[in-house]
């Protein structure tokens, strides 16, 4: 299909490489793909491996082609889910650059050229949830990350809504996604894909203990989004340019670790065998025990919101997937 050229920025990632192939599903292949040297992560060279596009930039090439005025004039769209998304980084100047400073060059340049622009904020955001899970642009100045990474994130939503770019763009503050394509990310990969090799090397599953006496063992919540629903909405905005803003994307509907555990369990068919392990010492203090998004303003524009449960998205991805001999999700095998 031959339209006007739609940008992703990484492209190679999780998120990025998913919306790529959903894209190819969909019949475009005028992609414009954005992200770093692939011969630094071969795992990301096979999520594009099978991907239809017309053009790949490393990602300060691209930058240089916007400040440049090089790239083509009829973009039509830019989904930029490129950035640091290891909330273990502690390099606050890196983080600037590549989640904050990135994000705003492209933004300005999206908003001026009146091209269609979404982008990737986080639920990290929200820090301790001590302020709840409300994405109104009112709230959020008083939010407070816990880590550098949440923070980058943050800081480009205030930058977004005090230059009133929040009627002109639109982000999303994505929960725990999870799903194929994210083999790449070591230690940041979802509990999901952790578990399932646990499951599958050793039949058992080891999750933390609680220390609150009304959560159970593994009984603490995360609002787990399946990607497949992550993109199909990404695509819907996109088809709907008159909603924008910052919304929240979960399900809305928190569900426990054991029911993560336990949707695993189902799709191996294998009995359920969990152990409940101490938490160290450090992640006491801070872990949180729930995270739910507030979905009422995402539902309010009227995106389908039937978001897949643990177990159908758990189904979906280990046996269509993780038990597959090639696991990477393509514009083929959707």
């Amino acid at each position: 299909m031959s339209k006007s050229p739609i940008v992703i920025t990484g492209a190679a990632g999780f998120i990025g490489s998913v919306l790529t192939a959903k894209l190819n599903h969909l019949g475009y292949d005028n992609l414009i793909l954005v992200d770093e040297r692939l011969k630094e992560s071969p795992e990301k060279q096979n999520n594009l491996k099978e991907l239809k596009y017309a053009e790949y930039f490393e990602s300060d090439q691209f930058l240089r082609a916007v400040q440049n005025k090089s790239l083509p004039e009829n973009i039509s769209a830019v989904f930029h889910q490129g950035a640091c998304s290891a909330t273990t980084e502690m390099d606050e100047a890196y983080l600037k650059q590549n989640n904050t400073d990135y994000t705003r060059i492209l933004a300005e340049w999206c908003v001026e050229q009146d091209i269609y622009f979404s982008y990737a904020s986080s639920a990290a955001t929200y820090g301790d949830g001590e302020h709840g899970y409300d994405d109104s642009d009112a709230l959020a100045d008083s939010l407070k990350p816990l880590n550098p990474y949440g923070w980058s994130k943050l800081k480009f939503d205030q930058w977004c809504i005090g230059k009133k770019f929040n009627d002109k763009i639109t982000g999303f503050r994505y929960f725990n996604v999870y799903g194929p394509n994210e083999y790449h990310k070591g230690s940041m990969r979802s509990v999901m894909h952790k578990g399932f090799e646990q499951i599958r090397d050793t039949g058992k599953i080891k999750l933390f203990k609680s220390y609150r006496a009304e959560y159970p063992d593994g009984g603490q919540k995360r609002d787990f989004i399946y990607i497949k629903d992550v993109v199909d909405a990404l695509i819907w905005f996109w088809k709907h340019p008159e909603h924008k803003g910052i919304y929240n994307l979960g399900t809305g509907s928190a569900q426990t670790w054991n029911d993560l555990a336990e949707s695993i369990f189902a799709a191996l068919g294998k009995p359920v065998q969990i152990e409940y392990i101490e938490m160290p010492d450090n992640l006491k203090n801070q872990y949180q025990y729930l995270t739910e998004a507030d979905m009422k303003k995402f539902k309010a524009t009227g995106c389908p919101s039937e978001f897949r449960n643990l177990m159908s998205g758990g189904q979906d991805y280990i046996q269509n997937y993780l038990l597959k001999e090639n696991p990477h999700l393509s514009g083929r095998n959707y």
